[in-house]
């Protein structure tokens, strides 16, 4: 059932809150134990929440499309009185004595809360094999990652486990988990969802976002995140549009989408290749307007996201690092201690060339309205698989998986993650959409028509 049903179904009294909660809780009991996709179910508290949604119903008192729907939120975003580990042992008895401001506002929106999702240790890494909690495994294939460091969210979404859930993507950690488990998910313009609660990765590229299975969901998760926030700093003040797209396949007339000839359709999985062309096609039929056209140097951008990640993340850590060193698993040591060597001026230059790079792809943006990607050049690989194969050619996993999402990060603009199919294997594609800052709503419009057209959203994984 999607959070738009639910919600529908609320209101005509047909289910409680209560009832959706307690199903919920029913498939973390039943698929949890094999797929590990929360650390923490608060059921107890669930439960309250849900009772207390029922009771405002009966009242009349309606809180929006989210009132009395159980949520997810992945356990890098405090909880008042509910354990935040980070997915490490360095928080692993921290208990916030606040929420993040993502947690309050979907409190407020009256989202029920049924637990915290386990991810890749401090959300730096792509596979969620996390060598404290055990590793997240892939609903599709249990053998396979699901991705991440979202990758307890998007398993707990793509199985009934939640409805919605929180995720955060600093290289690519909303969409490759959305991608690899067949679900949708947002990663905003960097400045539309305060950070305020959530640990960090890197102070300049970390994005909070909503991960759900249908796009009308995602956007409405969305619009209750957003909001300028004075406690962080970096958030903007911008008001939230309305971003619920209309139902149906509605038509793209007048709507550009540019396929680019270079980077991000060259060493990609020929299922993923022919899956995003498809979903392309289609666009085009639904009357969108499709224009091939060149894009700056993805690997040079990618090296500039990479230089960054490895300094920021260093700095977020040194409080912790030198007095914990040993609570740290060992591929998150390895890019920490890579971190302190890089020279400040490789940082410095970092920024200078991301500010360039930046302006040439707002240029772009002029020109269309957004770019039709695919959003991971492979599908799931197998859980400890270091390498993967693709066109003939090895690739380091981790790298191949966040080629076509990382530099999206260093440039601050809005991406949408949603399924384009399946490969031949029976293992979900993912696509995105990437769009001009502050301009959600028009991904999340194209993003339905695609979805409605296609029916890709509702293809149940193996534990569903």
């Amino acid at each position: 059932m999607t959070i738009a049903e639910a919600a529908a179904a609320l209101r005509r009294r047909e289910i409680s809150s209560v009832e959706l909660t307690l199903d919920c809780l029913a498939r973390i009991e039943k698929w949890n134990p094999e797929l590990n996709a929360f650390l923490t179910v608060t059921a107890e508290t669930a439960l309250e929440q849900a009772r207390a949604a029922d009771a405002e119903f009966a009242s009349g008192l309606d809180r929006g499309p989210l009132h009395g729907i159980p949520i997810a939120h992945k356990d890098l975003f405090c909880t008042r009185g509910v354990r935040t580990t980070g997915g490490s042992k360095t928080f692993a008895g921290f208990i916030p004595e606040f929420d993040a401001a993502v947690v309050e506002r979907l409190r407020n929106a009256g989202a029920v809360m049924v637990g915290k999702t386990n991810l890749h240790e401090h959300a730096y890494g792509i596979t969620s094999e996390n060598p404290h909690y055990g590793p997240v495994r892939n609903p599709w294939d249990p053998a396979r990652s699901p991705g991440g460091s979202s990758g307890g969210s998007a398993v707990a979404v793509a199985t009934g486990m939640a409805l919605g859930a929180t995720g955060t993507d600093t290289g690519g950690s909303i969409r490759v988990p959305a991608s690899w488990c067949g679900i949708t998910g947002l990663k905003p313009t960097f400045g539309r969802v305060s950070k305020f609660g959530v640990l960090p990765l890197g102070y300049t590229l970390d994005h909070m976002g909503p991960m759900a299975l249908t796009v009308r969901d995602t956007a409405l998760l969305f619009e209750a995140m957003a909001g300028h926030d004075p406690r962080d700093s970096s958030s903007v003040d911008r008001p939230v549009p309305h971003c619920l797209p209309p139902e149906g396949a509605i038509s793209l007339k007048g709507v550009r989408i540019g396929l680019p000839r270079n980077f991000f359709f060259e060493r990609i999985e020929r299922d993923v290749d022919a899956a995003v062309y498809f979903m392309a096609y289609t666009a085009e039929d639904l009357g969108a307007e499709l224009e091939r056209m060149r894009v700056p140097d993805g690997d040079q951008l990618n090296a500039l996201a990479h230089t960054t990640l490895l300094v920021e993340a260093a700095a977020v850590h040194e409080p912790y690092y030198r007095k914990r060193r040993s609570t740290y698993g060992e591929d998150v040591r390895t890019l920490l201690d890579m971190g302190r060597l890089i020279p400040a001026v490789d940082y410095v230059q970092a920024q200078r060339l991301r500010r360039r790079i930046l302006g040439v792809f707002l240029d772009i943006l002029k020109k269309v309205d957004a770019l039709l990607v695919p959003a991971t050049p492979m599908t799931a690989p197998l859980l400890g698989q270091k390498e993967v194969e693709i066109r003939g050619q090895m690739e380091d996993t981790r790298l191949a998986a966040t080629r076509l999402t990382r530099g999206i990060n260093l440039l601050g603009l809005p991406a949408l993650s949603l399924p384009a199919g399946l490969s031949s294997a029976g293992l979900p594609v993912g696509c995105q959409l990437i769009g001009r800052p502050w301009e959600e709503p028009l991904l999340l419009r194209i993003g339905a028509a695609l979805e409605a057209r296609t029916g890709f959203a509702r293809r149940p994984p193996r534990f569903a």
